[in-house]
């Protein structure tokens, strides 16, 4: 198994975030966790980036335990998260962004072969290499932050709610992203509220619902469950 969380809680202070929740990620694979706004599912990914700790359970990635680890030891082990929003550096260039991204890498063949190759993937950034990031759209955006991600070569990416404040169309780009992410072998643990999104590039499913699992399996056995038609439409 590529990732697995066992029995992981999360509190901010006494507020319990996570309780229990044991998920696991196959090597090649997508696999989304899905719920309504406030169930845990950011705070999920963040555990699993070490930017807020745990207060039980473990997680482990390719069976190396790496709770514990501090956030930049955890990206060397191949694991990279994308947040909500993209988290990007707005008044530094796109390249410099996506330059960050390779800052545990010494391979520098090997960097500029894959910032090509986010460049052959994403040509609107090529053209807007220089622009400062916060000049661009939010489709933009969020293509500097999958492309800086994918600079750190990851074997597994954590996606933060990629399709937050796009177009339909900017949404479809973003699942045909996924997929061609996915097809290139590196794994993809998804947490999104666009049920079309996740419907097309996810294989399997974990519904959380305050902070725990609920419901597990088939993502599009998943869609027909009134569980999951709550857990999208928050009501």
């Amino acid at each position: 198994m590529l990732l697995s969380l066992k029995d992981v809680s999360v509190r901010y202070g006494t507020a319990r975030a996570v309780n229990s929740v044991t998920i696991e990620v196959p090597d090649g694979t997508v696999t989304s966790v899905i719920g309504a706004n406030g169930a845990g599912k950011s705070t999920i990914l963040k555990a699993i980036a070490a930017q807020v700790p745990l207060n039980g359970g473990s997680i482990w990635f390719q069976d190396k335990r790496i709770d514990g680890m501090t956030t930049h030891n955890i990206v060397r082990c191949g694991l990279t998260l994308i947040p909500e929003g993209g988290g990007l550096f707005p008044y530094i260039s796109v390249l410099s962004n996506l330059k960050l991204g390779a800052f545990l890498r010494t391979d520098k063949a090997g960097i500029a072969a894959d910032l090509e190759s986010v460049f052959e993937h994403f040509p609107v950034l090529r053209e807007r290499q220089k622009q400062r990031a916060a000049t661009l759209s939010g489709g933009e955006r969020q293509m500097v932050a999958i492309g800086r991600a994918l600079m750190a070569k990851p074997k597994l990416l954590l996606m933060d709610e990629p399709s937050v404040g796009l177009s339909p169309l900017m949404v479809d780009e973003v699942g045909k992203v996924i997929n061609d992410i996915s097809s290139a072998g590196i794994s993809i643990l998804l947490v999104e509220q666009n049920a079309g999104l996740v419907s097309r590039v996810s294989e399997k499913g974990y519904v959380l619902e305050v902070g725990e699992v609920v419901l597990e399996g088939n993502i599009k056995e998943l869609m027909d469950n009134k569980l999951v038609q709550r857990a999208f439409m928050g009501d």
